[in-house]
């Protein structure tokens, strides 16, 4: 050993410093998929890639139709947890008035 403490690779000061993001996919079969985080493109594209969760692998994602930045993981948390209580016209309703929306054009699946 050359007597330097080993680091431990963690997340990126920038992962850290994101705001956290309520999204909602439209996903095949014509269902709805609520979820969160603070990286909302690679976010998606492990939805896209069948890694997001159990439920995208079943139902493909097709876009995001809404997003909101949260002003913590723990208001996104409740948020979520929330809207996926709802159902679907609400969901649509909630999410356009709880924060500032994000284009969903940008994020469509490859």
């Amino acid at each position: 050993m050359n007597g330097q403490e080993p680091t431990v690779a963690g997340p990126s000061d920038d992962a850290l410093e994101r705001p956290w993001v309520l999204y909602l996919l439209e996903c095949a079969g014509d269902r709805l998929y609520a979820g969160i985080t603070n990286d909302l493109p690679a976010r998606f594209a492990a939805h896209c890639a069948g890694r997001g969760a159990r439920f995208t692998k079943a139902f493909a994602p097709l876009r995001i139709v809404a997003a909101a930045q949260m002003a913590s993981r723990s208001q996104a948390l409740k948020a979520e947890y929330a809207l996926k209580r709802r159902p679907r016209a609400d969901k649509l309703r909630f999410l356009a008035g709880c924060g500032t929306p994000i284009a969903p054009d940008q994020y469509l699946a490859p």
